[in-house]
């Protein structure tokens, strides 16, 4: 047939075409198809392809297809990384969509990163370690073996792990790698707190002393108290050591020369846990910047100022009960914002600007978990069995891990938390290192550390 006629004849067939009904044109091709050879079918095939399957994230500005894939969560994104190399390709530069989902995680975004395909691989990355913590895999245990006696304080900074015993001595260790870098006799210690050049402890002869690491010589001895010293705290910037007692009392010294400077009445029970910290937020009582005192017994906790007058009075006393029946546990933390603490009736936590109870959280069977760590995603929880990760957003147990039968302490010195910072979210970087640290009957130290991603 001639251009010309099939031209003319292929218009006659279109229009004869659109007059007929939906059936008739589907009877019409499926008789056309039965007459086609091979190569008719073929290029049928190539146009249909395009016709239907539109390539939305290939054919759309890529502003839409960031936007439209916001809408997708993260496993059915992975999914969809599966059907080319353009839609990998496209869906893992979306930063937002995967920043977004590491977030959800309890991870922590670092906006300075400017590589687009960064946050997907972190995504992966942290989906893993949650899993693990799922899962119950996510940390591995070690001992500390080298005291003869029982070990009643424990303090845990930069990777160092310091021990005190009854056996007349204190150690310092390397928990990387379970080494003893240094040994030295001192009295029964009851609290320990060091730094690169100093011991400084508190023990049950009523005491406090300051040892050189280096010689293991006393450099300082501090006396006054006539109970046993259940917690310490010191600033080598103000020249002041805090130390709580079993004599009801919280006694403030200069550091360099042993002085007694203050003793803080007011306490009715042992002082189990005092803290020096910068404060953080503005109040009628304090600016930050302030350094502020906190002390802690069995019932109360009560704020101290530091630093404007030898003879402060207390600024304010913390309770969750006015009539002493709830307890609280030897456990307090204190970030210059917040103050928090565990009880029998659920996680306490005060606003340190107004002294305001937040909130109360109260998991299932709450009687028996004490405080180890609380950060801004996390917190760090334990009982006499297991050791427990809560992310507060949603305030839901979201990971355990069995502890064995360790040493019990009323006053809270055996037993602690070890690095921190993961607390106020993950990043891939901070889940490393000592995570609990606790004493054991047979004088070891039972160490939970975070395992290496797999």
């Amino acid at each position: 047939m001639e251009k010309k006629d099939f031209e003319a004849w292929l218009d006659n067939i279109s229009i004869a075409f659109l007059s007929l009904t939906d059936l008739q044109k589907n009877e019409t091709l499926d008789h056309l198809i039965s007459l086609s050879g091979a190569v008719q079918l073929r290029h049928l095939s190539n146009n249909l392809e395009i016709l239907l399957k539109r390539d939305f994230l290939k054919l759309l500005p890529l502003e839409l297809s960031f936007y439209l894939l916001k809408w997708l969560d993260p496993q059915t994104l992975l999914t969809c990384c599966l059907v080319s190399k353009q839609w990998n390709k496209v869906i893992s530069a979306c930063t937002e969509v995967w920043q977004t989902a590491c977030k959800n995680l309890g991870w922590q975004i670092d906006d300075s990163v400017q590589d687009p395909l960064h946050w997907k691989k972190v995504y992966l990355k942290a989906i893993l370690r949650m899993k693990q913590l799922k899962d119950h895999e996510a940390f591995e245990t070690s001992s500390l073996i080298g005291h003869s006696a029982r070990v009643y304080a424990l303090y845990y900074k930069d990777g160092l792990l310091c021990t005190g015993s009854d056996d007349l001595s204190a150690k310092l260790w390397d928990v990387s790698t379970g080494q003893c870098i240094y040994g030295i006799q001192t009295h029964t210690c009851a609290a320990v707190k060091f730094d690169e050049q100093k011991l400084v402890t508190g023990s049950f002869d009523n005491t406090l002393a300051c040892w050189e690491w280096s010689s293991g010589a006393k450099t300082q001895h501090f006396r006054g108290h006539t109970g046993a010293v259940f917690s310490v705290d010191y600033n080598d910037e103000l020249d002041i050591l805090v130390s709580g007692s079993a004599d009801f009392t919280v006694k403030v010294w200069a550091l360099s020369t042993g002085t007694c400077l203050n003793t803080l009445t007011g306490h009715t029970e042992w002082v189990t846990k005092v803290v020096l910290q910068k404060c953080k937020v503005r109040s009628l009582m304090h600016s930050p910047g302030d350094y502020i005192l906190l002390s802690a017994d069995k019932y109360e906790i009560k704020i101290w100022p530091i630093g404007r007058e030898i003879n402060c009075k207390c600024l304010k006393t913390l309770s969750v009960s006015e009539d002493r029946s709830i307890s609280l546990q030897p456990r307090l933390h204190f970030d210059g914002k917040y103050i928090v603490c565990s009880s029998a009736l659920g996680l306490y936590q005060w606003d340190f600007a107004s002294y305001d109870i937040l909130r109360v959280i109260k998991p299932p069977d709450f009687s028996n978990v004490s405080l180890l760590g609380f950060g801004e995603i996390f917190a760090l929880l334990f009982d006499n069995r297991y050791l427990y990760i809560m992310d507060l957003r949603t305030e839901k147990l979201i990971s355990r891990w069995p502890l064995p039968e360790y040493r019990k302490s009323k006053r809270g010195s055996s037993f602690l938390a070890g690095e921190m910072s993961w607390l106020n979210g993950l990043n891939g970087q901070n889940d490393m290192g000592l995570v609990f640290a606790t004493s054991m009957p047979d004088h070891s130290i039972h160490l939970v550390l975070w395992k290496e991603h797999g």
